[in-house]
């Protein structure tokens, strides 16, 4: 396709339903001027299973490879890591190997060609001397004001914040630089990071690239998506059931369009995929309604469909029960997929193993220090010893709290009459 397609329209095909383009200059030259394939790169920190927000980013890659684009993949193990240790570093390994078997196949369900895909795992580059000599010239130049806040949308917070954290934001500069590449693509929450890249690799002696942002889509709860939020998302592996009951609970108040993630999802989801999936690039997005309640209502225009919600000629009911529909028939793929390659299972099994629940310890009563042996010193007195249940007294000051090891020996230090 992309050699059907002229220089202005391969521009066009790239920025289409971004948010912000950050040095669109640059793109131009290297397209219109250069007559070159513009190289990009999207990172993915492999921690989390990923969910059906992927299919947000996936989308624009998918846009990115037919207008030409050579897109490296960078499966970013090493910053799964620093990022507050989401991802342990024994897991990392199986985790990226996940995560290239699902971006392949999300890829292959949305019908787009793959030849000028690359996958290219973090630390392969990022433990090289010169990577880690770019490191440190680069932290010569950014302070640690600048990197934290590059990564506070990012790098998890929290109250005493990890060095790695800073590290976090410096490495994804440099990986521009070290994956030569022409654009770096992310959400829009990467902003900082991206704005760090652009002001500070020219100082150490290195070009500026442009940066494609995608728009924030809202998870099922109304929030932002996340894997580490059951009820925000929707696993890739999910059953068709699970999906209902995901959808059924998830946040779509009548005729509030913004914020709703159900109208987001069809927006920046099921209608783009509906066009790379069709011969004339038009995507479609069909409401089946109840019987006796009319016919079928397709939608073209994301906008219509908008306009229908507010005026409630959509309900939020309706909407769920499409959406279900089409994210079922879109999910079919990659679990058949998943179903038809044992190495994807095995990895599956390695990469996220089951969670096992520790039984929980039967704590000891605490009985108070007005028993026999009872506090640090027994019987209240102060010291540091330990009385054993034989009456002998172990610690420290045990030669200042001695309980004899006679009946007779007590009564006479006690200077009690014997009778």
């Amino acid at each position: 396709m992309a050699d059907s397609l002229t220089a202005q329209e391969k521009i066009a095909l790239i920025k289409q339903n971004l948010q912000e383009v950050l040095k669109p200059e640059i793109i131009e030259d290297i397209i219109v001027k250069q007559n070159r394939p513009l190289v990009v790169y999207w990172g993915t920190a492999t921690t989390g299973r990923p969910h059906c927000g992927y299919f947000v980013p996936i989308v624009k890659l998918a846009h990115f490879l037919r207008a030409g684009c050579t897109v490296k993949i960078l499966l970013a193990d090493i910053h799964g890591f620093l990022d507050n240790l989401k991802a342990p570093i024994e897991l990392v390994n199986f985790r990226a190997q996940y995560y290239k078997h699902v971006v392949t196949s999300l890829l292959r369900a949305v019908r787009v060609p793959i030849e000028r895909l690359e996958f290219v795992l973090g630390s392969t580059y990022q433990l090289s001397a010169e990577y880690t000599m770019d490191l440190f010239r680069l932290s010569s130049v950014v302070t640690e004001h600048d990197a934290r806040k590059a990564g506070a949308e990012v790098v998890k917070q929290v109250e005493s914040p990890l060095l790695s954290g800073l590290l976090y934001p410096l490495m994804q500069a440099l990986d521009e630089q070290h994956l030569g590449v022409d654009a770096q693509f992310g959400g829009v929450d990467q902003r900082k990071i991206f704005t760090l890249a652009a002001e500070q690799l020219p100082r150490i002696g290195y070009r500026e690239r442009a940066h494609l942002m995608n728009p924030m889509v809202p998870g099922l709860a109304g929030g932002k998506m996340s894997a580490s939020d059951p009820d925000s998302k929707i696993d890739l592996l999910d059953s068709a059931d699970a999906v209902r009951k995901k959808l059924r609970k998830a946040y779509a108040p009548p005729q509030e369009t913004d914020g709703n993630g159900i109208v987001s999802f069809v927006e920046y989801v099921l209608l783009p995929v509906s066009a790379l999936k069709s011969d004339d690039g038009q995507g479609s997005f069909t409401v089946e309604r109840r019987p006796g309640e009319g016919d079928a209502v397709t939608y073209s225009d994301i906008d219509q469909l908008k306009a229908d919600y507010r005026a409630d000629k959509l309900t939020p009911q309706l909407l769920k029960s499409a959406v279900t529909t089409a994210l079922v028939d879109l999910l079919a793929p990659i679990q058949a997929d998943f179903q038809a390659s044992p190495e994807w299972q095995k990895i599956e099994k390695s990469a996220y193993p089951p969670a096992v629940e520790e039984k929980k310890k039967k704590k000891p009563k605490d009985k108070g220090s007005k028993y026999p042996g009872g506090g640090t010193g027994g019987a209240g007195t102060g010291k540091d010893v330990e009385v054993k249940a034989d009456g002998s007294v172990e610690g420290k000051g045990k030669d200042e709290v001695n309980l004899m090891t006679k009946a007779t020996d007590a009564l006479a230090a006690l200077d009690v009459e014997q009778k």
